[in-house]
């Protein structure tokens, strides 16, 4: 082999040595078993409020049930929170070996 040759071969096998040590510390997303949609609060309707956001984060036990809720973002602000935590608290995941977390986005529209 060529020393130019020697030396790409072996930055080649550097670069996927870190590739596969990013790779083996990235953790697969969640596989969701069971989705329960969240409803859209009565409060709200009364409210006119017909549409809005929440992004929230799930922490998921090792058993692949739902822990806790954590709300990152709402628009408009508060109006649908409750709503979401108690559908994503009744969300299942696949088990796992570790506790996990998963990050979800819930589009609320009334079309009433």
């Amino acid at each position: 082999m060529s020393k130019n040759l020697t030396k790409t071969f072996t930055r080649g096998l550097l670069g996927l040595a870190a590739a596969l040590a990013l790779s083996a510390g990235a953790h697969a997303t969640p596989k969701i078993v069971k989705k329960v949609p969240p409803e859209f609060p009565a409060e709200a309707a009364r409210q006119s409020i017909s549409a809005g956001s929440v992004r929230a984060k799930m922490n998921i036990d090792p058993d692949g049930k739902v822990s806790s809720v954590e709300i990152l973002e709402a628009e408009p602000r508060k109006v649908f929170d409750k709503a979401v935590t108690r559908a994503l608290m009744d969300w299942k995941f696949e088990p796992s070996s570790e506790k996990q977390t998963h990050e979800v986005k819930l589009v609320f529209k009334n079309e009433d």
